[in-house]
């Protein structure tokens, strides 16, 4: 009977939108609220994903979760109207909203409110998280940067103009570094770190190549080891 019923309450849920006056009516009126418990573990982890480039790590992320059965990703959202990401998501099925950074601490933010995510996952995303997504969703930001950090980090630090860098400082190792997001640039807590070594015909583009190569292995890999313990 009881699993009856958790099924029947899950296939209503489902078919509200997250953004629907009934559904903000029914949590309101704590509806359901006795069945909450039982239902967590039987529904997904839900993560939301911020781009501003081409988004190839965001989707690498949604095709390491399509098929899977704990953890969803609901949506994917980009800064960027130009990114190859938005012209793909027929392919990914996975929905998307481009901002302007001025709805950054408005819209978007009151709508994260609605789709409450267990984890808001930034890749490559550009723009400086508010501290008051920061305290809202306290120790659910993340973010992967492409150094070992604190070498290389902060403001204006991304991308190429990290890999240039490390070449011109004749480093001999780099790697990625997945982290919590503070209040300032790149110094979150650290999650987890992983160290190349640099070779001697290294340029920034092979460089940048093999760290890519590194984030498409261990992001998805960290997201789902912070979501299922």
């Amino acid at each position: 009977m009881f699993i009856n019923t958790v099924y029947k309450i899950k296939k209503l849920l489902s078919k509200l939108v997250l953004n629907s006056k009934l559904y903000l009516y029914l949590l309101n009126k704590k509806v359901f609220f006795k069945y909450i418990e039982p239902c967590h573990y039987l529904m997904k982890k839900k993560i939301v994903i911020f781009i501003s480039g081409k988004g190839t790590n965001a989707l690498n992320i949604v095709s390491q979760f399509r098929d899977s059965d704990k953890i969803s990703v609901i949506k994917v959202f980009s800064n960027n109207i130009n990114s190859p990401f938005l012209k793909i998501k027929k392919y990914s099925k996975i929905d998307t909203l481009y901002f302007s950074n001025d709805q950054l601490s408005s819209s978007v933010f009151e709508e994260l409110k609605i789709i409450n995510p267990d984890l808001i996952v930034l890749a490559g995303f550009l723009k400086k998280i508010p501290n008051t997504y920061i305290d809202y969703f306290k120790n659910k930001i993340i973010n992967i940067h492409p150094s070992i950090l604190p070498n290389y980090g902060g403001k204006g630090m991304y991308g190429s103009k990290i890999h240039n860098k490390v070449i011109e400082n004749n480093e001999i190792e780099t790697g990625i570094t997945i982290h919590y997001v503070s209040n300032q640039y790149d110094s979150g807590e650290i999650i987890f770190q992983k160290k190349i070594s640099i070779q001697e015909n290294d340029t920034a583009t092979s460089i940048e190549e093999k760290i890519h190569i590194l984030e498409y292995e261990y992001y998805p890999k960290v997201i789902q080891s912070i979501l299922i313990k």
